[in-house]
């Protein structure tokens, strides 16, 4: 497609910034009108009382919610989320991963987000789970890795 801009040159539009737009991060408030709600479900985080199973919830846009840091999760989660890509996708089957144990720690999170159903696990049991792990920090808790 092709125009002749005020100074009489011919200009032609590329779609690239379409193509760099696309893949650019979107809101999850872009896919719901009243925002999304989490349930995480954290065991094992540290020691002594953290050991105990602890229940948080997590409403974003506007962020809200019992979770300590509940702007900051749904901050986090409107980073990583991509149009067509599942957020909370589990370590791709297969995949080769250090055998660097992170600790007991492990997080169930449940509920609605970008407007898909969220059934996720987490643990620590190795350098790709404890990586994806410290990708959802603030929304699961920082184990100080």
């Amino acid at each position: 497609m092709s125009y002749v801009t005020r100074t009489g040159r011919l200009a032609r539009l590329s779609p690239l910034p379409l193509f760099l737009a696309a893949l650019a991060p979107v809101p999850a408030s872009a896919y719901t009108e009243t925002g999304d709600h989490l349930t995480v479900t954290v065991r094992d985080t540290g020691s002594g009382a953290d050991r105990a199973e602890r229940i948080y919830e997590v409403d974003c846009h506007p962020a809200r919610g019992t979770h300590p840091d509940p702007a900051g999760s749904c901050a986090g989660l409107d980073r990583m989320t991509r149009w067509g890509r599942d957020t909370f996708a589990p370590v791709p089957e297969g995949s080769v991963c250090t055998m660097l144990y992170g600790g007991p720690a492990t997080a169930h999170v449940t509920g609605t987000w970008a407007g898909r159903p969220v059934d996720a696990r987490f643990d620590r049991s190795n350098g790709c789970e404890t990586a994806r792990w410290d990708r959802f920090v603030p929304l699961l808790p920082s184990m100080g890795t």
